[in-house]
């Protein structure tokens, strides 16, 4: 499962409408590895003013991994961790996230690219 979710949030999704500060908790809660990885490179981000910054550093173990796949495949958490903090996010591998300002439309079109990709993989990130 994703997301440990609370009943007065599951509630709130029956009735309609989530709220996205309630979504974005649950996210947090649910999923500190990732939360801790993501809001980590945004305050770096910040800190440096470059249009963005990226782990290179595997997850400890598979849970971690596991936190970051599930996170950044999913497009409603992806979005809204994106407005929470307001970045752009990107993922490569299991484990290469990079956060981007909104105006680093060239560095981001780049980082998403095939070329990228490729570059990125190495022999003992064939099973990760």
């Amino acid at each position: 499962m994703s997301l440990t979710v609370p009943n007065e949030l599951l509630d709130q999704a029956k009735a309609g409408e989530v709220d996205d500060a309630a979504f974005v908790a649950c996210v947090r809660d649910s999923l500190p590895y990732a939360w801790s990885l993501i809001s980590d490179l945004v305050q770096q981000r910040d800190r440096t003013g470059a249009e963005f910054t990226d782990n290179t550093v595997p997850p400890p173990d598979e849970s971690a991994r596991g936190q970051l796949l599930r996170c950044l495949a999913s497009d409603a958490m992806r979005g809204a961790l994106e407005r929470h903090f307001g970045v752009k996010l990107a993922f490569q591998n299991c484990h290469r996230v990079a956060v981007f300002d909104p105006s680093a439309v060239k560095a981001h079109a780049e980082f998403v690219t095939a070329r990228s990709q490729i570059l990125n993989q190495q022999p003992e990130l064939v099973d990760c």
